[in-house]
């Protein structure tokens, strides 16, 4: 039962009104930054109505940063990552929740203890190993003395023959993001909730577990999976200490390095941070409009993945 009281409901849209103004502030203020000169958003106090110039100071970020490529290598490493994330994790949580298997278990708590290494940490051998990916294939033949052998009968070397690098490339970009520990783990919590008379079913009728999982599981995980589509396309398109590490060619750079290069510094014109701001509204348009658009999605994912 749901107490409903004059009070109570104007507390609740206080708080929420508050709230929503605190999420939306910095929206609207690099809005209105970003529609005004450099020395007009430089005085004190700031202007809080929004100028005239918004788009002129647009379009010079916009050809200064190239920011045309850089949304496009955005959107193609975001997807990647999202449709990434969500395929590896929901079959890692489908083959831990139905298959038997030696391990299963250990599997599973190796998996969820990733969580406590993050790209942050693991920065080092994740970048030596996306940017030589045939090392460790060297390395077995080293070890194997197959690379000897291929030397003495050839005359090529391995190191001649297996150089593989992925740096400035979309791959790189996408690959050493799309393990997630916090997928696997809600997507197994779910599945675990699945009656098990439905799997009994579905064996009784012959079905194959490729087919239980797309024609019964994959529907009911709907909900789930646009929940965290939303959290991962925020994920993606916020990523910075990566690209910023992985690229080293403008033509591969994403929207957030990009926009890290129209920061001014000390000797730069104040107009720069009109610019800036005017990029940054942009910037932080699509993970808004992605959120605003698939809120209930979210909120029903959120609800069911707890049943």
């Amino acid at each position: 039962m749901i107490e409903r009281s004059p009070i109570l409901t104007v507390v609740c849209h206080i708080i929420l009104i508050v709230g929503a103004i605190i999420v939306c502030a910095p929206l609207y203020f690099a809005f209105v930054a970003g529609s005004h000169t450099g020395q007009a958003i430089q005085q004190v106090p700031m202007p809080m109505v929004p100028g005239e110039m918004f788009f002129e100071n647009l379009a010079i970020a916009w050809e200064t940063a190239d920011f045309g490529q850089s949304f496009l290598n955005t959107l193609i490493v975001t997807s990647g990552i999202v449709v990434g994330k969500i395929v590896l994790s929901i079959l890692a949580g489908f083959a831990i929740t139905y298959f038997r298997f030696p391990f299963r278990l250990t599997a599973f708590w190796l998996i969820f203890m990733s969580l406590m290494l993050p790209v942050e940490v693991r920065i080092l051998p994740t970048y030596e190993s996306v940017a030589d990916v045939a090392g460790p294939i060297r390395w077995l033949m080293d070890i194997t003395g197959i690379s000897f052998l291929i030397e003495m009968l050839t005359g090529y070397t391995i190191d001649a023959r297996f150089n593989w690098n992925l740096v400035n490339t979309y791959p790189g970009l996408t690959l050493p993001l799309i393990a997630s520990a916090t997928a696997v783990f809600l997507f197994r919590q779910f599945f675990m909730t699945v009656p098990e008379d439905l799997c009994e079913a579905a064996k009784l009728d012959g079905t194959t577990p490729m087919k239980f999982l797309r024609d019964i599981l994959l529907p009911l995980s709907l909900p789930n999976i646009a929940a965290l589509a939303i959290i991962l396309f925020v994920y993606g398109w916020n990523q910075y200490l990566w690209p910023l590490l992985f690229t080293t060619q403008k033509d591969m750079m994403t929207v957030i390095i990009a926009l890290k290069g129209l920061m001014p510094g000390p000797n730069d014109p104040a107009a720069w941070w009109s610019y800036a701001m005017a990029a940054s509204f942009v910037v932080m348009l699509p993970p808004t409009v992605v959120i605003l658009v698939l809120q209930r999605w979210f909120a029903r994912g959120l609800v069911d993945s707890g049943k």
